[in-house]
């Protein structure tokens, strides 16, 4: 059973989607709740069906006292990290909440502050706290409904289906038709190739 909240009643939770992918966006939502907030099936993202996260995806939207979704593309993610493009696709995404929160909870250890105001870290905090599964459900949805953008224009690499992450469907389109220009030129994008 998730927590309602871990500090204080007006916090937000943070999380990213899409840092393991080779292309496209990394993703990241911030979400304040209100705290009648409840739901039995709300969990991290990854441990639901694509069918429950859509569901979710309007309710969260529709109950929250506010949300953000950001995305930080891969250019930028080349020149600055990954690691730095998921925080600031964080920073992003809360600049976009009408309420300014006076907590903020992270999913994962690394976050760097945001507007003097106090967070915490929490690893698989998506597994514990609703803002944090709320964060992860519509950080997934956004970057797949983009995913699946992409993917009309360019169909061979199926990331409709892959949404990106180094499958070995993915990799073997890359070795046939090459690199577009959503993907990570940092990253390694296959085994013999190096960054």
């Amino acid at each position: 059973m998730l927590k309602k909240y871990y500090n204080n009643v007006n916090e937000t939770g943070l999380d990213e989607a899409g840092r393991g992918c080779l292309a496209g966006p990394v993703t990241a939502a911030a979400i304040i709740l209100p705290h009648s907030f409840e739901n039995l099936i709300l969990t991290d993202s990854k441990l639901l069906s694509e069918r429950n996260r859509e569901l979710l995806q309007p309710l969260l939207k529709s109950e929250s006292i506010c949300y953000g979704i950001a995305h930080i593309f891969p250019q930028k993610i080349d020149e600055i990290n990954i690691l730095n493009a998921s925080i600031l696709a964080m920073h992003k995404a809360m600049d976009k909440l009408t309420v300014i929160p006076s907590y903020i909870i992270v999913d994962g250890n690394r976050f760097k502050p945001y507007k003097d105001i106090p967070y915490s870290c929490i690893v698989k905090g998506d597994s514990k706290y609703y803002s944090i599964a709320a964060a992860s459900v519509l950080a997934k949805t956004a970057r797949d409904a983009y995913m699946l953008k992409l993917h009309e224009e360019y169909p061979m690499y199926n990331w409709k289906k892959n949404k990106g992450y180094p499958t070995k469907e993915h990799r073997a389109a890359i070795r046939k038709y090459g690199i577009t220009k959503y993907h990570r030129k940092s990253f390694k994008l296959l085994p013999d190739l190096l960054p």
